[in-house]
């Protein structure tokens, strides 16, 4: 059997960590071939060929992959999905865009967001928030799946894999590019950091959360958010880490004035480190934290930032 893995590419740049727990992920189901599209996209493939466990490399440099439309890219997965038994991606924005129309061009289910590979044919997946964990059977001819990369390691490097230009498949002319729009910052992106600091309603303003980002760029972490703190309008959306949001498995992650919704601890439960601040004691977030402090965040947080 052979597994084609869509890797992350980002203006020319593969993302080694999505890419590599994806691989760790897929790679007992067979040999494992990494594809990289872009526009910009051969530094990428030498990222990917790099990495433990990947058999081959196939290089898609062409303009209609350049702008991440998610038309061009499944066609060029379904073009190629022939020789492959399995095909997966991490479960990043892009593919989450991408591999539900590789399913249907298929003819098959998309199986979203596995955190367990038990055998080919076989998934868990969290569902209801991550408070159940859902056992997956495909009798599919190929399945399609995305990786929920905070549920693995990274594979590691040392990897020599070979690197080949991909047959190219026709653009289906169904969506064009406009523009972009990106958040830029200094700090370390959010699904990869291995620090990252959050806040949530009790921050009580945007202006007010300028203390979690003095917090997280002493820590040299990701900004983090809750949905509240997100539709209060304190923080910008690509911060909201959660259900809706983003998922993350920091080595260390701190809670301020988060009170633990069910549906942000789906998206940071599988943290290391669990670090939580707040002055309601009774809040759910301390039912999974490692270390609790019941204090007001608007005095402890300066002080902890001031003795770091």
């Amino acid at each position: 059997m052979a597994v084609l893995l869509l890797g992350e590419v980002t203006n020319g740049e593969l993302s080694v960590d999505a890419t590599a727990k994806a691989v760790n992920a897929v790679k007992g189901l067979g040999d494992v071939t990494v594809l990289c599209a872009g526009s910009s996209a051969k530094a990428a493939a030498e990222d990917a060929a790099k990495i433990a466990g990947v058999a081959k490399v196939l290089v898609a440099e062409d303009a209609r992959y350049g702008h991440r439309l998610a038309e061009p890219a499944a066609a060029l997965l379904v073009s190629l999905a022939g020789d492959y038994d399995h095909i997966a991606a991490p479960a990043t924005t892009d593919a989450k865009n991408i591999m539900p129309r590789v399913a249907a061009l298929l003819d098959v289910m998309v199986i979203s967001d596995v955190s367990a590979v038990i055998d080919a044919e076989t998934f868990e997946r969290p569902v209801y928030a991550g408070n159940a964990i859902q056992t997956v059977k495909s009798k599919d001819a190929k399945k399609v799946f995305t990786v929920r990369t905070a549920s693995f390691d990274a594979a590691g490097d040392g990897g020599s894999a070979p690197v080949a230009d991909a047959t190219l498949a026709d653009d289906p002319g169904l969506s064009t590019w406009v523009s972009d729009q990106v958040a830029e910052s200094d700090r370390p992106e959010l699904t990869s950091a291995g620090r990252v600091v959050s806040g949530g309603r009790g921050v009580g303003s945007k202006e007010q959360f300028e203390i979690i980002e003095a917090l997280a760029d002493k820590l040299g972490a990701a900004v983090g958010a809750s949905r509240a703190a997100v539709d209060s309008g304190y923080a910008p959306n690509d911060w909201q880490v959660g259900q809706t949001g983003k998922v993350v498995a920091p080595e260390l992650y701190v809670a301020v004035g988060i009170s633990g919704a069910i549906q942000h601890l789906a998206g940071m439960k599988d943290s290391k480190v669990i670090v939580a601040i707040n002055k309601d004691e009774e809040a759910p977030i301390f039912q999974i934290a490692d270390y609790g402090l019941v204090a007001d965040l608007f005095q402890a947080v300066p002080e902890l930032t001031q003795k770091l």
